[in-house]
């Protein structure tokens, strides 16, 4: 018996979209290698030395967000969705079929290379861990990339062009990140110069002009018109979208100093320490930041402080096998339920080789910049406790970012499908912030970090809180009676923490 044959797609139109994505904060696309430089090197060319998007990593982030917007946060592909039908079937699915979208490598242009270098801190000491400081390449912001993309269809496939603009705008519109520590401010991108090309294969004229499209001898088939790429492409975006979130944008005074070390750059020619700079698109020189990495790991050492605090430091649950579940083997220390809690928002903060359950971090932070601060070098040196004077060889220079009236600097957080007492912890980090309690970045023992709240909005499924600085007080609109309810619940939350086993 004669084996069916796969039915033909009747390609009857190609499109191809072009467009530059310009990465709007730095950016890290690793080759998978460490080498003698540094621990992460970046991806780039072998030709040109160029850095280099692989089409996977483009695609990968397209069908994602499509996946979020059709199902909703952490929820596992299944059925018909955007995702499936503009990439084909999903994994598992041995009926699916194959994407009519090709993502093309995207070469790109640098604007620079920074150098970051980052450590794990123990939750305990607050110091740096052992063995946990690395370094890694990244792309400085302003560098750009080429973008293409081919959707082959037939004449009927509307549904097919709704998905690629629902995609491509969320690309344009910033709502999809890019490469290593995208939840952590980096991979930030937008993109610009869109251009569409339609081709009818069933006419000679188009199926040439089709064949030449990527070579130098193209015959100047004429691109779509339109303002806009929706415009261009004659599509409209999905009004389905079942993302559910919370996002907490709080703007801060710096309260003295602060200080967060840059490895690399000026640091090596000027003072012993200085404050982490970082380039702008559109900016000649670079403009003291805050990484996302810095916030969240101060956020998270906190969250696991206030819960451990709140649940007494109880042990978490047996797992089914009624054993008890250690979070590090060798010390024997077992897990706590703050533990779960705190891992649940964050993400775990260890991952083990095998563990194919772990889950990425639903709380998001934007990289933030430093706005009209001053910059100056102090002199400090090491005091002999014995002596009591001046250590041996132990004079040094710092350049910290020094506040003043004018100075500002926002907290950008997104929580990815918020649970109640989650909110509530949501507030009681940003009480700690707001108040000065809660340091940011190094030297915080000698009054460096301090930040001063001034306004916030709180933005959730139930509604909007804003938050302003009354003097010493603080005035919140509408009533804080449901902000108080979320923090009850939250001390509930943290004390019956249960175990996932999945």
């Amino acid at each position: 018996m004669a084996t069916k044959r796969t039915p033909h797609r009747f390609i009857t139109e190609r499109w191809v979209v072009t467009g530059t994505l310009l990465l709007e904060t730095p950016s890290h696309f690793g080759n998978g290698d460490g080498d003698a430089l540094t621990d992460m090197p970046l991806l780039v060319d072998e030709v040109n030395q160029e850095p280099f998007l692989p089409g996977t990593s483009i695609a990968g982030a397209l069908r994602n967000y499509l996946r979020e917007r059709s199902l909703g946060y952490g929820k596992k592909e299944e059925g018909d969705t955007l995702a499936s039908t503009l990439f084909g079937g999903y994994r598992g699915n041995d009926e699916g079929a194959q994407s009519p979208l090709i993502v093309f490598d995207a070469p790109g242009h640098s604007a620079g290379i920074e150098l970051r270098d980052g450590v794990a801190i123990d939750p305990e000491t607050r110091t740096a861990a052992d063995e946990k400081k690395f370094d890694m390449q990244l792309l400085a912001a302003g560098s750009t990339f080429d973008l293409r993309f081919e959707l082959a269809m037939n004449k009927d496939s509307e549904q097919l062009l709704n998905a690629l603009a629902t995609a491509l705008q969320g690309l344009e519109g910033g709502q999809i990140t890019l490469g290593a520590r995208k939840r952590r401010g980096f991979g930030q991108v937008t993109v610009k110069d869109w251009r569409v090309w339609k081709y009818n294969l069933s006419e000679q004229k188009d199926l040439l002009a089709w064949l030449a499209s990527e070579r130098d001898w193209k015959n100047g088939q004429p691109e779509l018109a339109g303002r806009s790429l929706l415009e261009k492409l004659g599509a409209s975006v999905s009004s389905v979208d079942k993302r559910k979130s919370a996002h907490l944008t709080a703007t801060f005074s710096i309260d003295g100093t602060l200080m967060i070390r840059s490895g690399f750059g000026a640091s090596d020619s000027g003072p012993d320490m200085v404050h982490l700079h970082s380039p702008r698109a559109g900016k000649k020189e670079r403009v003291p930041v805050i990484p996302g990495t810095s916030w969240a790991g101060v956020l998270r050492q906190r969250a696991l402080k206030i819960a451990r605090t709140i649940s007494n430091d109880l042990e978490a649950p047996a797992d089914k096998d009624g054993k008890k579940i250690f979070k590090d083997k060798e010390k024997k220390k077992t897990l706590l339920k703050a533990d779960i809690f705190v891992d649940e928002m964050f993400g775990p903060s260890a991952i083990e080789r095998g563990d194919t359950d772990v889950k990425s971090s639903r709380v998001q932070i934007k990289e933030s910049e430093i706005i009209d601060s001053n910059s100056l070098v102090m002199t400090r040196v090491k005091i002999d406790r014995f002596t009591g004077g001046a250590y041996e060889s132990a004079l040094f220079s710092e350049q910290p970012a020094i506040g003043k009236n004018e100075t500002r600097l926002t907290l950008d957080l997104d929580l990815g499908d918020p649970k109640n007492g989650e909110l509530g912890l949501i507030l009681l980090l940003l009480k700690d912030l707001w108040t000065g309690d809660l340091p940011i970045g190094g030297e915080s023992g000698v009054g460096r970090g301090r930040l001063k709240g001034l306004n916030a909005v709180f933005s959730t499924l139930e509604g909007d809180w804003n938050f302003t600085a009354d003097g010493d007080k603080v005035s919140v609109t509408p009533s804080a009676d449901k902000l108080e309810k979320w923090v009850e619940l939250f001390n509930e939350e943290v004390k019956k923490a249960q175990v996932n086993n999945g």
